[in-house]
């Protein structure tokens, strides 16, 4: 049961590590009327850094167990904030 739980632990501590959303950059969401792939850069790194300033180990842990696309509280957080500035989100 021990060593479950340690791959379960290890498997959403790499899963936190490893999320890079793909962005279409060429693509318009629906609510703006130009592109916001300009602003990618400066998008991408205060979103990664509000998400994980947003976010525990032990929260992700239980987003993920409780999430039925297995995505932890910061790649949700992430994603979200990505959306939310305009970028279309695919993955």
């Amino acid at each position: 049961m021990k060593k479950i739980v340690y791959l379960l632990v290890l498997g959403v501590c790499l899963t936190n590590c490893a999320y890079n959303p793909v962005i279409d950059t060429a693509g318009r969401s629906g609510t703006f009327d130009s592109d916001k792939a300009s602003e990618i850069t400066n998008d991408l790194q205060h979103c990664k850094m509000l998400a994980k300033s947003n976010s525990s180990f032990f929260e992700n842990i239980i987003f993920w167990i409780e999430s039925p696309t297995a995505e932890t509280k910061t790649e949700s957080i992430y994603r979200k904030c990505l959306n939310n500035r305009g970028h279309s989100v695919l993955n």
